[in-house]
Formats: structure tokens, sequence, C-alpha cells
């Protein structure tokens, strides 16, 4: 019996090489792994339908999930993950010297329904008081979903050709909230620092007392095809937690280190000790609170038409993490 052709775009990612190299299939799949960026592959996706399977935005995911009619299905994979402490910048002249001084002030996003920014507002909220309603916005490019927002919600569009960082330099916004570091950081601005400067600190303790690892993308799969092969979600999902532990187990032989770093040793020591053993992990239980911390957010910033059970998210039979061949739950 012939295998079942399927195009699969997703990032150059450590976790995903053995599907990208070929060393690895899902079975029952002649699958074509196109390494792309996510910003390409989204919008490739959302608007034109054009893999059979993608990495994908979570919450974009969650607000056509919670409209009924998502074109698209989920599996429990999550490609990319970042804590978005570090992420925020402000203007060195604006008055801020903690979070709450938010309150007031002009903070520039990328899109206001990314997902990095779904945590980020959800953070600022639950952590530190400060509200949706209380910044004004400025958002760099067009909504992906053109979706409508709360009324209380105050978003206006950044002139057009312009570098929501450099309006952040020129004291144009106060703060900028994104999900890479701008380029006038980058070029080392004396007008522009971290909101947190020992954010990675300050990641660890929110993890420790929130269990909250924040998830930007999952995986989804073309509800057409779901709908005529969905043994596809099952395998899929088995083939990426392997190549995922293949990956732990490369990164494993420290004393010929697969990556680029001095101290790769001690830092994945440091995670396995604040995380566990699975310290990137897929499926639904070991990600439980940075899902329901997704979902209450894209609901509360009016992304999302309802409040969504992780569930209703994800194929019926990815639901349960699957034990790999060493014992080890993914």
């Amino acid at each position: 019996m012939s295998k079942l052709r399927l195009t699969f775009a997703c990032g150059p990612y450590d976790r995903t090489q053995a599907l990208r190299d070929g060393t690895l299939a899902p079975e029952g799949i002649e699958l074509v792994y196109l390494d792309l960026q996510p910003a390409e592959i989204f919008w490739r996706m959302l608007q034109y339908r054009e893999f059979d399977a993608s990495e994908m935005s979570l919450s974009n995911y969650t607000t056509l999930a919670s409209r009924g009619d998502a074109p698209f299905i989920a599996i429990p994979v999550f490609p990319s993950r970042v804590f978005r402490h570090g992420y925020f910048f402000v203007n060195t002249d604006a008055g801020i010297s903690r979070p709450g001084d938010l309150k007031g002030k002009r903070g520039g996003v990328p899109e206001f329904s990314m997902t990095a920014a779904v945590y980020m507002r959800g953070l600022l909220e639950h952590e530190y008081g400060v509200k949706p309603g209380d910044v004004e916005w400025v958002q760099g490019r067009a909504d992906r979903l053109g979706h409508a927002l709360p009324k209380d919600i105050r978003l206006t569009q950044a002139p057009a050709g312009t570098e929501l960082g450099d309006l952040l330099e020129r004291g144009e916004i106060d703060f900028l909230m994104t999900a890479n570091n701008p380029r006038s950081f980058r070029r080392g601005s004396t007008k522009v620092r971290r909101l947190f400067p020992d954010y990675a600190a300050a990641e660890k303790d929110y993890f420790r007392r929130t269990r909250i690892y924040p998830i930007m993308h999952t995986v989804v799969i073309r509800r057409d095809i779901y709908e005529r092969d969905p043994w596809v979600a099952l395998a899929l999902y088995k083939a990426l937690c392997t190549a995922k532990d293949r990956c732990y187990h490369l990164l494993a032989e420290h004393g010929s280190p697969k990556v680029s770093s001095a101290w790769l040793q001690p830092l994945l020591e440091e995670e396995r000790a604040i995380m566990g053993e699975d310290w990137f992990p897929y499926g639904i239980e070991k990600n439980r609170p940075s899902l329901e911390a997704l979902l209450q957010y894209t609901h509360e910033h009016g992304l999302a038409a309802r409040r969504m059970k992780i569930e209703e998210l994800f194929a019926p039979s990815t639901l349960r993490d699957i034990p790999l061949g060493d014992g080890q739950q993914v």
C-alpha cells in the first residue's frame, strides 16, 4: 500500500531535525518537510490553506476554533515556546521604572492578536494589574484575521514603513512588547532598555509559581485532510514526539556538543532542575497551565468568541500523552 504524501511547513528546529533530514518518517506518510519561517507559514496557511499540515500561531488558531469554523485541527505539539519577560522594552525618558508604570502609556505591539502579545498582556494584567484597556496601543502590521476588538481597546496602526523600535527610540511610543529584540536595542541605543533587566531570573520565578511556559505555536492539519484520513493526526503526533526525543538524546552528548554554546551542559542541567527531564514538553497534561492561560487571555482580550476548553483544540486521538520507547512520557 502506498504512503500518503503530505506537505508539512515548519521552522528549522533541532526538535524536528529527524523529520527534516528524513531519518524519521510518520507511519504511513511520505512527509515533505518545507523548511520556512513561521511568519511566512502562518500567512500562507491562514490566507490560502497552502500546506497539508503546518506550524501555526496558537492564538490565531484558538480564535478560529472559538468561532466554530476553523479550517484546521491541531495536535498537541508545540514547536515554539518562549518566556517573554525579556521582550518588554521601554524608552528611558518615559518615566517607566516598573511594570505598573505602563498604565496610561502608549505601547507598541507588532500585532495585537499574536500569541506573544497575548501572553505578555496576560502577564501584565495578572501579575502587575495593568489591563489591556489601560494602554493606548500602536500596532505595527495588519492583523492576520481582521478580528474586531472590544470597545475599551484603543488601537491605532503605525504609519506605513515605520519600525516600532525606531518609534520607541524617538519617544513616539513609551514602551514596546515584541517577539524579537528591536533593532534600536540591538544597535545599542541609549534611549531603549529592557523593562525587566534580570529577565531570566524573573522568568524562572514566574514558572516556579505558575508552571506557565508560554506556548507560541502548535501544529495544525487541514480539516479536509483530517476528515478524510483521521489517522494522520496520531501518526504525525507520534513522529513529532519521537523527533523531539531524538533531539534530547543528541543534546545529552555534552562531550561533543551539537550546539554552539560554551556552557550548554550547565544550561540543560538547570532547565532539568527547574522543569524536569522533559523540559520542552508536548501533550496536554504537562502543558495544561500554559494552555489554560492562553485560553483565558484570548477570551479576556476579546480574541476568542468564547472561553474554549483545551480538549476542543486537539484531535481526539492525540489527547493522551504518549510513552516513548525508553519509558519517558512526552
